[in-house]
């Protein structure tokens, strides 16, 4: 589809200003049975990762998952979510693996301020909800769908909205679909809530339909009604992320595969491969090592953040991280990587980052 509307790389003095903020959690247990998440900043000027500390509330054994994380005004928000333990089974006679087994579905809305590096509790949701859609627009952050219960088999309609001057959240219409892992994004200056798995709320289908889950839904905010619009997901799979860089909406992948070999535009009916984003794997390293994949947009340029396990050898139970750059404004080779760097033990993604601008 060509280059997307051009913007200056970012300089080092601008990209001072700007992080992304990442929520790890040990692949496993330590010795002393803790998992509990912990934040980290990345700095793209100087390619560094910079420890915030953990989410507080939590106990040593258990861990956030399925939560939403954004930015706004000097702050995150970790919203939301589903509190879980790790358990060990046994997937054959001679393997047994990690899993997160659901605890409880959480309300809770917590702040944390960069200018004080303070912690505060915000008025919760008022729905309990895990792997929902979430974006900030116009200065409050939008919640839809999602799971409101544990192993439930359905997602919910139910949406609302927060505003942090008020430190209030406001019941809004509910979505037109059921869903959960649906994504939520801000494009032009509306709120979408987009795939997911999704189904009508009156479907006795055994299999719901790929129209439901290949759509999106538009907040209206005058009509205060949430507008259908169709085919704004094309994979009956839910979308892993998609952002929005220069008025376009971006995409490589989707929730069972990170990257699916490029990234992809939408053009407001169909998504398209951007040229010069082919890259078939994100490290020399196989792609079955790589334990988590996010990413975030700065200006015109997209990072990837990578995590690789090493297998076998003396570097075992470690991880390498990468940073891949996509500058979505190249003409020539659009595709530049830092320095990897190597971390004690194998971390996971405990959900998708977020930009974060520091005066």
């Amino acid at each position: 589809m060509g280059s997307l509307p051009s913007s200056s790389r970012p300089s080092e003095n601008f990209l001072c200003n700007y992080h992304i903020c990442v929520v790890f959690c040990p692949r496993e247990p330590t010795s002393s049975g803790c998992v509990t998440n912990w934040i980290e900043l990345f700095n793209p000027s100087i390619n560094t990762w910079t420890d915030v500390g953990s989410i507080p509330g939590l106990m040593d054994d258990q861990v956030l998952k399925g939560f939403s994380m954004v930015f706004l005004r000097d702050s995150i928000y970790i919203i939301g979510g589903q509190v879980c333990h790790k358990e060990r089974v046994h997937v054959s006679d001679d393997i047994a693996d990690w899993v997160d087994v659901g605890v409880q579905v959480v309300p809770t809305v917590l702040r944390y301020d960069f200018q004080s590096s303070q912690w505060s509790s915000c008025a919760p949701l008022g729905v309990a909800r895990y792997d929902f859609a979430c974006t900030v627009c116009e200065d409050k952050i939008y919640v839809a769908g999602g799971k409101s219960m544990l192993a439930s088999a359905r997602g919910i309609s139910s949406a609302e909205v927060y505003d942090p001057n008020t430190d209030t959240w406001t019941t809004l219409p509910n979505l037109r679909i059921l869903r959960y892992k649906c994504v939520g994004v801000t494009w032009q200056g509306k709120v979408h809530v987009i795939g997911g798995f999704a189904e009508r709320e009156d479907s006795d289908r055994t299999v719901p339909s790929l129209v439901e889950r290949s759509s999106g839904e538009v907040y209206n905010t005058k009509e205060e009604k949430w507008d259908l619009k169709v085919g704004m997901w094309q994979l009956d799979v839910p979308p892993n992320q998609i952002v929005e860089v220069n008025e376009t909406l971006l995409s490589s992948g989707d929730c069972l595969n990170a990257w699916k070999g490029q990234v992809e535009a939408f053009d407001g009916k169909l998504w398209n491969e951007v040229d010069g984003s082919r890259k078939q794997s994100l490290s020399t390293l196989e792609a079955n090592q790589r334990l988590y994949l996010t990413m975030a947009p700065i200006r015109s340029e997209l990072y990837f953040l990578a995590g690789y396990g090493t297998v076998g050898g003396q570097e075992a139970g470690r991880t390498t991280s990468v940073v891949h750059i996509f500058d979505t404004s190249a003409t020539g080779d659009a595709w530049r990587s830092f320095e990897p760097m190597e971390v004690e033990g194998e971390r996971e993604l405990c959900g998708h980052c977020c930009v974060v601008q520091l005066s």
